[in-house]
């Protein structure tokens, strides 16, 4: 479809588009439709298949989040600052704050559904001055943050397997190679199912959305019915400061990883927009449906396992590196029980993998397509029978394979690389909705006329949820770079600060070589493009 100028098209509050002078009403019954016209006004064609409805892009985003399987991955972190209140009062803070800042993104990707996400709503939200340079520094920061989410949870998965195998070979002594080989079969299965399987993703990520449900009893009601029991005082009243920090509270926010981690990729509904029928009204919808049905299931498995936790210190200095298998050999009485309870969770570790991938892989096909990155005119090529960003899966599975060798040499420097999507993702959150906050208040009708989407929290609430989301976003953002103790090696070391800042500096460089002259951001009006 060629892009429509803009005298042709009205975009009107709550999803009524006028194309040429007619209207449509924006409703489900007309949304292809209605989402052709909405790539239009943006000046993009449809190139990918819209396979997603609002289950399948419901169990997609969900399972990816995976808040209650990665809560028991990061435990520990949590644990050790903070303790089991600190979990508990860090959990809430976690999900009210993700909340606030997940509306804010949603109410953007009503307003311009398109896969590129944070760094095409910055362009038509950012001054013409700004546009282009904050839109092009966000979409390199955006992509960073997927492709070493993509990376994390498919190590995270890989390390689960290797545990597994300790706790039940005592005499197995595991290796980092080993580690990376079994990183590569995870990498291996869900790159089958983004290109071999892709026409069935809809329909496997329904399947994987009951799984999700059906994994969470299938952990909850063994812990509850064999598992030791502690007191209430145990889980609500009592914090640990395990990282010697000066107060309490410092280690408290410290130890905001373990939800921070719980919520983190809640944007993925943005990034497959241009895959979703009815995309304007189905992502906000999908995107706080599945904060608040993921909110409710990782809180309850989180008191779950607190109350559940049995011997703390054996759980804690487990050999398999994670903690909650202690937990469950202990509840089970039995290496075979644990095993299974820790495969469910390996299983839908590696399912959101699959939607990490798809993910990571559209956020790139996005950015080439406006010619973002080197190797664009390859990378934002769509493969003709299978309507897949082929390239840029192949390319987001080769960043994945090589860091993995890092790995090899150093564990903690792999980590450290792998931590730095936190951050990534946070500054992506941060400067669009600072955007939007600021042509909210400000209130000028002429210079600020935004074309809200179906879905709008209005003029005064909106800004309470930005402002909300906002003061999340920093406080955490500023924490995820403190490291988990207050002396620290090098091993220890919390290196995201540096990595983040030098991808940060990257991304600005390549800028001023490349972007600043190649980049085409999409934006309505044309006289920016020059600027």
């Amino acid at each position: 479809m060629a892009a429509i100028d803009d005298k042709d098209v009205e975009m009107t509050g709550y999803g009524v588009v006028e194309l040429n002078g007619e209207v449509s009403s924006g409703d489900s019954r007309d949304g292809g439709n209605r989402d052709d016209q909405e790539m239009a006004y943006y000046g993009k064609k449809q190139q990918l298949k819209r396979n997603f409805g609002f289950l399948s892009i419901a169990g997609f985003v969900c399972s990816l989040l995976s808040t209650w399987e990665g809560m028991f991955a990061v435990f520990l972190f949590g644990f050790q600052n903070g303790g089991p209140a600190g979990l508990v009062y860090g959990y809430i803070f976690c999900w009210i704050g993700t909340l606030a800042t997940v509306a804010s993104l949603a109410e953007m990707a009503s307003m311009m559904p398109l896969s590129g996400g944070q760094y095409h709503w910055v362009s038509i939200l950012a001054p013409a001055r700004w546009a282009k340079f904050l839109s092009y520094i966000t979409g390199w920061l955006t992509v960073i943050g997927w492709q070493a989410g993509q990376a994390s949870v498919a190590f995270i998965a890989a390390s689960m397997i290797q545990g597994i195998a300790i706790q039940n070979y005592p005499n197995y002594v595991p290796t980092r190679w080993q580690g990376t080989l079994i990183f590569y079969a995870v990498i291996a299965f869900i790159v089958f199912i983004n290109t071999f399987l892709a026409r069935w993703l809809p329909k496997i990520e329904g399947l994987i959305l009951c799984l999700h449900i059906m994994g969470f009893f299938g952990i909850l009601i063994p812990l509850v019915y064999l598992a030791p029991h502690g007191t209430a005082s145990d889980v609500f009243a009592t914090f640990i400061n395990g990282g010697g920090w000066a107060t309490d509270g410092t280690s408290f926010f410290v130890g905001l990883i373990t939800s921070v981690f719980s919520f983190l990729g809640a944007d993925s509904a943005c990034h497959m927009s241009e895959e979703i029928h009815n995309a304007s009204t189905v992502v906000p919808r999908v995107m706080l449906t599945s904060i608040m049905l993921n909110g409710v299931m990782g809180f309850a498995l989180l008191i779950t396992l607190l109350f559940c936790l049995g011997d703390v210190n054996s759980a804690l200095q487990s050999p398999t590196g994670f903690p909650f298998i202690e937990v469950f050999v202990q509840a089970t009485n039995s290496n075979g029980g644990a095993t299974a309870m820790t495969a469910i969770i390996i299983v839908l570790m590696g399912a959101a993998a699959i939607g990490i991938m798809a993910t990571a892989s559209r956020l790139l096909w996005s950015f080439a397509r406006d010619n973002g990155v080197p190797g664009s005119k390859y990378i934002s090529r769509v493969h003709t029978g299978t309507a897949l960003p082929l390239y840029s899966i192949l390319v987001s599975t080769i960043i994945s394979l090589l860091l993995a060798l890092i790995n090899i040499g150093s564990t903690a420097a792999f980590n450290a690389i792998m931590s730095v999507n936190v951050a990534a993702f946070f500054v992506s959150y941060i400067i669009p909705i600072s955007l939007l906050l600021h042509k909210r208040l400000r209130k000028d009708p002429v210079k600020d006329n935004i074309h809200w989407g179906p879905w709008h929290m209005g003029s005064v609430l909106g800004p309470i949820v930005n402002i909300t989301g906002l003061i999340y976003t920093l406080i955490t953002l500023f924490f995820s770079f403190w490291p988990s103790t207050a002396v620290v090696t090098p091993v220890t070391m919390n290196w995201s600060c540096l990595l983040f800042g030098g991808s940060l500096i990257f991304s600005v460089v390549f800028y001023m070589v490349w972007g600043k002259h190649s980049y085409k951001w999409p934006i309505v009006d044309p006289g920016r493009r020059s600027l």
